[in-house]
């Protein structure tokens, strides 16, 4: 792949990666507080276990709760990342894409993480829309992490390849 081609492919997917992370913050986020404001006053009458975490998701399953905290997690690490990604991209050089190949690849997987949970969370059964939502953003950015991840492995490959042909001189 010449290294004009890596560049705008990873370039699109982590501009594309950034915009669903942050939907994912702000769907999960938007699941943690309304879980919050409803513990208090649904949690009271629950037994002993379900008691003691101390919130309770009054929608969706027993997967909810944590479906929710790691789609948060992998939603903030991503945003970070893609952000990152794009600074280090935009210099194209080796330890840059370096450090956005690591970054990327720990990002792609605490998003399976949460995508798993999402996967039992549908397997289980009921969610409402906001649930859903979250669960179908989730299942699209495992997709397009891969293809972030995978462009910029390519654009370090073509990278070093480059700097092997020239003698470190670029």
């Amino acid at each position: 792949m010449a290294s004009g081609a890596g560049k705008s492919a990873a370039f699109i997917f982590l501009f594309i990666n950034a915009l669903l992370y942050f939907i994912v913050i702000a769907i999960a986020g938007w699941s943690v507080n309304h879980a919050m404001e409803k513990t208090h006053e649904t949690a009271s009458v629950l037994p002993i276990p379900a008691r003691i975490f101390p919130i309770y998701f009054p929608t969706g399953n027993m997967a909810t709760g944590f479906l929710v905290i790691f789609s948060l997690i992998a939603g903030v690490a991503g945003f970070v990342t893609s952000l990152l990604g794009l600074n280090n991209v935009m210099q194209w050089d080796t330890p840059n894409l370096h450090a956005a190949a690591a970054a990327s690849l720990a990002t792609w997987t605490l998003t399976l993480l949460a995508m798993g949970l999402a996967c039992k969370e549908i397997n289980i059964g009921w969610a409402d829309s906001n649930l859903r939502a979250l669960e179908a953003m989730l299942i699209i950015l495992s997709g397009t992490q891969l293809f972030a991840t995978a462009a910029i492995h390519i654009g370090v490959e073509d990278v070093v390849a480059r700097d092997r042909a020239y003698g470190g001189r670029v």
